[in-house]
């Protein structure tokens, strides 16, 4: 059998001092890794919740159908809106898929008592898809400001809750009803003023509450948790 090999001690070691096994240099403990943006917490869940039910409400004043349109006006975007403001992307569009799903159950949570399967093939199904897309584009946009200002959150509002719901409704409306592309898109002109005052007021209140409670801002969500320095050795 080979015999161990004694190393010599290092010279500010005492020559007289026991054999004690060394070991490489244990650096601080590493930090947590830093949640996964997909992370859903309690407080997360209980937002997409809420939002889901802010949604619901706000279809309780009912609808209005002007000029025999077959998709009426309501304030149900708003929740959208609201929804991908203050939630961001992704929990935003969660928040409004929760929305849709009680809706596909039966429930009659859309403007005007309205519920179960039948919406979705039905002239305002583009509207309905455009409630979760709205809501995670309006989150994408205002996820990529360093601060939340009005405008900022009233253009994210157009954008999401505006253009990209015309942009999926307006063709399935027209897919549905028969109806030529230009004659549905012209009938939507008739949506633009309360569609706009809704995008002022979400960007109205989604500045109000972060300023309110910062903890509210979808911008925490993309934080990056900063490094921490690596351990210097006691030797250096």
């Amino acid at each position: 059998m080979a015999r161990p090999v004694r190393t010599a001690p290092p010279a500010d070691v005492p020559p007289d001092a026991p054999d004690v096994p060394t070991a490489p240099h244990q650096s601080a403990a590493a930090p947590a890794p830093a949640p996964s943006r997909w992370h859903i917490s309690a407080a997360d869940a209980a937002r997409i919740a809420t939002f889901a039910a802010l949604t619901a409400v706000l279809g309780m004043p009912g609808s209005l159908a002007l000029f025999g349109n077959a998709v009426p006006i309501t304030l149900q975007t708003l929740g959208v809106m609201l929804a991908g403001a203050l939630l961001g992307a992704w929990r935003g569009a969660l928040a409004m898929l929760t929305f849709l799903a009680l809706v596909a159950t039966g429930l009659p949570l859309l403007s005007g008592g309205r519920g179960g399967p039948g919406v979705f093939v039905g002239p305002s199904a583009g509207y309905l898809i455009g409630f979760v897309v709205g809501a995670a584009v309006i989150g994408l946009i205002v996820e990529r400001f360093r601060t939340l200002t009005f405008w900022r959150v009233l253009a994210a509002s157009v954008v999401g809750g505006m253009l990209v719901m015309y942009a999926l409704g307006i063709p399935l409306q027209s897919l549905v009803t028969g109806f030529s592309l230009q004659t549905v898109a012209t009938g939507s002109l008739m949506y633009l003023p309360g569609d706009l005052v809704k995008a002022v007021i979400a960007a109205s209140v989604t500045v109000g509450v972060v300023r309110a409670y910062p903890a509210a801002s979808p911008l925490r969500h993309g934080a990056k948790t900063p490094k921490t320095p690596p351990a210097t050795s006691p030797a250096a």
